[in-house]
């Protein structure tokens, strides 16, 4: 299962521009854009910080509502879970994966994963880490009764079992490459059974609590103030002993304000949630800014099984008029690519898997073709209905996006609506059946969790939590290709499910943006790409010499 990603950075770019944009949209051309990114040397970590540092202050989008990891699937729980709580396998900043609490991993047949837990591993109240932990952990996420925000990955868990003081084996209903590749996110983050049961439904929350292994522990949580992490000094990770003492984490939630705290140094970093405009305003003396390798994309997505935007042949014409290059150098200022895809190049691995990846995307042209379009949209029934689309109140990103999406409609003869949905509901449209009525689509960034293009395209699956026009044409490819366990394999199938989903569009990629990291020059270190949302981030922060 995944879970909403909601943008709510926002720009400042004026009304001429936008204008410029849409005119430039209907001919092919672009705009102008303000940031200067090399797409191709996005980074994966930054300097090392040499020194220790007595506190930190970093900044979160919104206060999270948990931080027990099966309840944290979003940007602001996961940039301090990944601190905390850690899994059997943990993804690196290189985006690669590499074992964390189990000492190996064994793979007799592709029905089958024995995890063998390092030892010598404590929780931060001194007692040890031991197989009854991950059983409890893993298996609290199963069956329809578990309220895991990690559903999708569990599907076709047949059994865990400890099968040895030091050893965990689980058995699958069927091979699923998916499950084993979330072991890395904090689907298998591993938690303390006695904390977690004795703090019952509060655990993870200011009142109950928190018991894990990461580099930091939870020291206090003041609602609507502040989350503040200690230093683990018994971390059993030598090489991920924190430099810094304690990390405080703010809510500013207003992206102004927490670009002026940014340039004033009262928070000395954030990842991501930032105004492209205000990133531009950080080139000072006392702040590095820094784009790193991403799963993030922006992308509009359809919600209805009838109406006019439920004609896959309208939703081409749409976005054959759309000027996505336009989106990135005008919206984005820069900091976005146009993507013919859903997934981008981080997404593909390096192995010779990528080649093949990389060959499919290299075989799509994001270049707008008007002529194209209005062919496509010949070829659709019904257009009369118009077509609503929602977007995040207090978000320019959205505004200026769905803009210039309605003047690429309007030249082709569509008629779009937009709703403005307040930010505090926004997320409701992902939960609630009731917030999609009379919406046909709505704008969103979303990522994957796992260097594997399937690990979207899964989202597909027939009867997907999150398929909600019950899109099934590449379910067939997409079972497959989550049964192969050779990634070269499996690629091929994937590929496949991928030109389906893009011949037809439940979701329609508009761009690709990179990992966004700012950090106050006092200190360096933070992981640059999106790894920072299931690797312990803030472990490698140290002060600057």
């Amino acid at each position: 299962m995944l879970k909403p990603r909601l943008l709510i950075v926002g720009t400042f770019i004026t009304a001429s521009l936008i204008l410029t944009s849409c005119a430039d949209s209907n001919s092919g051309g672009a705009g102008q854009s303000t940031l200067d990114i090399d797409f191709s040397k996005l980074a994966t970590t930054t300097e090392s910080g040499a020194g220790t540092v007595d506190r930190v202050t970093w900044n979160l989008p919104y206060e999270p509502l948990s931080l027990d990891p099966m309840h944290t699937f979003n940007y602001a729980e996961n940039t301090v879970d990944a601190n905390l709580c850690e899994g059997l396998t943990r993804l690196t900043p290189e985006l690669t994966e590499e074992n964390a609490l189990a000492e190996s991993v064994a793979n007799p047949d592709p029905q089958t994963y024995i995890y063998t837990i390092r030892d010598g591993v404590t929780f931060w109240d001194g007692s040890a880490l031991t197989a009854d932990d991950v059983v409890y952990s893993l298996e609290r996420q199963l069956g329809p009764g578990s309220t895991t925000y990690w559903t999708d990955y569990f599907l076709n868990v047949a059994s865990v079992e400890k099968t040895a003081d030091r050893e965990v084996t689980i058995k699958l209903t069927q091979p699923d490459v998916l499950f084993a590749q979330a072991m890395s996110t904090a689907a298998g983050a591993i938690v303390s059974q006695s904390a977690a049961v004795a703090a019952g439904e509060a655990f993870g929350t200011p009142r109950g609590g928190l018991q894990c292994t990461g580099p930091f522990s939870l020291t206090s949580w003041e609602p609507g103030k502040a989350i503040t992490l200690s230093k683990n000094p018994h971390y059993w990770d030598t090489d991920l002993i924190p430099l810094v003492e304690q990390i405080s984490f703010s809510f500013i939630a207003d992206e102004t304000t927490a670009i002026n705290a940014l340039r004033s140094g009262d928070i000395d970093g954030q990842y991501f949630y930032l105004p492209p405009a205000g990133l531009s305003q950080l080139n000072s003396d006392n702040t590095t800014t820094t784009y790193g390798k991403s799963y993030v994309f922006w992308t509009l997505r359809a919600l209805q099984e009838t109406g006019t935007f439920a004609q896959p042949e309208v939703r081409a014409a749409l976005l054959a008029a759309l000027d996505r290059q336009a989106i990135a150098d005008v919206v984005f200022q820069g900091a976005a690519l146009p993507a013919p895809t859903l997934t981008g190049p981080d997404y593909f691995g390096s192995g010779p898997e990528a080649e093949l990846f990389q060959e499919a995307l290299d075989s799509y042209n994001t270049d707008p073709d008007l002529d194209r379009a209005r062919e496509l949209l010949a070829q659709a029934g019904d257009i009369s209905e118009p077509i609503v689309i929602a977007v995040q109140g207090s978000s320019a990103v959205h505004e200026q996006t769905v803009n210039l999406i309605q003047a690429a409609g309007q030249a082709i003869g569509l008629k779009i609506e937009i709703r403005v949905i307040p930010v505090e509901q926004y997320g409701n449209i992902y939960v609630d059946p009731k917030a999609r009525e009379g919406l046909d689509g709505f704008l969103t960034t979303y990522y994957g969790n796992v260097p594997d293009p399937l690990d979207i395209y899964a989202i597909f699956t027939p009867g997907g939590a999150y398929n909600f026009t019950n899109y099934n044409q590449a379910g067939e490819f997409i079972e497959e290709a989550r049964q192969t366990l050779d990634p070269v394999a499996r690629a091929e199938p994937t590929i496949q499910a991928q030109e389906l989903v893009t011949r037809d569009l439940p979701w329609t990629p508009l761009n690709y943006m990179p990992n966004i990291l700012v950090q106050n020059k006092r200190i360096s270190g933070a992981a640059a790409s999106i790894a920072y949302l299931s690797y312990p981030w803030a472990a490698t922060i140290g002060g600057q010499q």
